[in-house]
Formats: C-alpha cells, sequence, structure tokens
C-alpha cells in the first residue's frame, strides 16, 4: 500500500507541477497575441489555469475536480500553447526590445 500512496503522490507533485508550469506560460504571453491566435482571453485562460493549480494542492488526484483541471490544463498545453508559439515573437511579452520606429513587419527606415 505504500508503493501506491507514494506513487499517488508523485502524480499529484507531477500535476500541481504541470499546471503551475502552465499558469506561468499563459501569465508571460502577451494579451492580444491571445486574440491574433482566435483563442479565448488571456484572464479567461488565467482564471481556469490558476483554479487547476489551486485545486491540485487542495485536492486528491483522484477526485473530480484535479481531473477536470487536468483536462483544462492539457487542452492548453497541446491546443492554445502552440497556437500562441506560432505567432511572430512566440507571444511573449516584449520588454524594452525594439525601437520606437519599429513597425508592425521590422525597422522603418525611412523610404531609403
Amino acid at each position: 500500500m505504500q508503493g501506491f500512496n507514494g506513487f499517488m503522490w508523485l502524480l499529484s507533485t507531477a500535476f500541481t507541477l504541470f499546471s503551475g508550469f502552465a499558469l506561468f506560460d499563459a501569465a508571460v504571453r502577451r494579451e492580444d497575441a491571445y486574440r491574433a491566435a482566435d483563442k479565448k482571453t488571456k484572464p479567461f485562460w488565467l482564471v481556469i489555469l490558476g483554479l487547476a493549480f489551486v485545486v491540485s494542492l487542495i485536492f486528491e488526484i483522484l477526485s473530480f475536480l484535479p481531473i477536470i483541471g487536468l483536462v483544462a490544463t492539457i487542452v492548453y498545453m497541446v491546443d492554445v500553447r502552440p497556437a500562441l508559439r506560432g505567432l511572430p515573437g512566440g507571444g511573449r511579452s516584449r520588454r524594452g526590445g525594439g525601437s520606437s520606429s519599429d513597425g508592425p513587419y521590422g525597422p522603418y527606415n525611412g523610404g531609403r
């Protein structure tokens, strides 16, 4: 029985880390990237993934709610995340990158 409990603890820990990574990944993506990829909004995914993370901390893995959270996390990881990463810039927030003369397709050179 200890082997089963150890396995369930390991599975629960893996799910918590998986949902935490998905939540972090959703948080660092740009808001407009979700609209450009035609996926739900960033706040929607942050709430869903945040609930999945909290539920994974509170309940055992074989309960009903963590399984729903696992499904939502898997949907984000296999559908939404690849769509966001496929956008130019990977959908990540820019931090000080780019010039004020940069256009949507690169730097503006003044017609030269």
